[in-house]
């Protein structure tokens, strides 16, 4: 077949609407093979994203849970916590100065010590209560002095033994300088007439009646 004849032969194909449709079938197959795999990756990019998303969400969660547990109940745990305060201050802590100099005396007798240069001043007031400070010398024996300072640490009325120093012995008898804590209401300690207790650096108040003791 001479190169004239082929030549003719192909311009009849091509204007043959039969090889035009095989064509475009072609082109239209290719192009929807070519969709469907760019809709595919799509779609299990956005599958990934939105599952590590979820994820994500979901750990966010469980954190925000984990926090906010310490937190469940708390508004019930604050009544109770109040409650019990109360219940404190109404058993353990005194109602007025008298009290406490009253409560320290009848521990010192049962106790057999002796207590001289009795001192008693007031902290700086607090939200609720005010620290009363009493200071005294204490002499007796060793075991009047130990039935003493147990009777304090056990009594029913809140004391806090702050400082013991030796300051002299003589025979069976011991010689010691006392510091002990309770605390008053706000109020009681304020109508007390106590003088503050001295900062470190600072001179005492004057003694007074109402802050002194003496037993001779």
């Amino acid at each position: 077949m001479s190169n004239g004849q082929s030549t003719s032969l192909w311009r009849e194909r091509l204007k043959s609407p039969l090889t035009w449709h095989y064509a475009g079938f072609v082109v239209l197959l290719v192009f929807v093979i070519g969709m469907s795999v760019r809709l595919g990756m799509d779609w299990a990019a956005t599958n990934t994203h939105s599952t590590d998303v979820l994820a994500g969400k979901q750990v966010e969660l469980k954190a925000i849970d984990l926090q906010t547990a310490p937190l469940r109940g708390l508004d019930k745990r604050v009544d109770e916590t109040r409650s019990q305060m109360r219940s404190f201050y109404d058993k353990r802590i005194p109602r007025n100065y008298s009290s406490i100099s009253a409560r320290i005396g009848d521990l010192e007798v049962a106790s057999g010590v002796r207590l001289t240069r009795v001192q008693y001043s007031q902290g700086k007031p607090g939200p609720d209560l005010t620290e009363i400070l009493m200071e005294a010398g204490i002499s007796g024996d060793y075991s009047q002095i130990m039935r003493f300072v147990n009777s304090l640490e056990r009594d029913q009325t809140f004391f806090v033994i702050r400082s013991m120093a030796l300051t002299g012995q003589q025979g069976g008898q011991v010689n010691l300088r006392l510091s002990v804590s309770t605390w008053l209401r706000r109020a009681d300690a304020a109508a007390s007439g106590l003088p503050q207790t001295p900062q470190p650096g600072e001179q005492a108040a004057p003694i007074t009646s109402a802050s002194t003791r003496e037993v001779e």
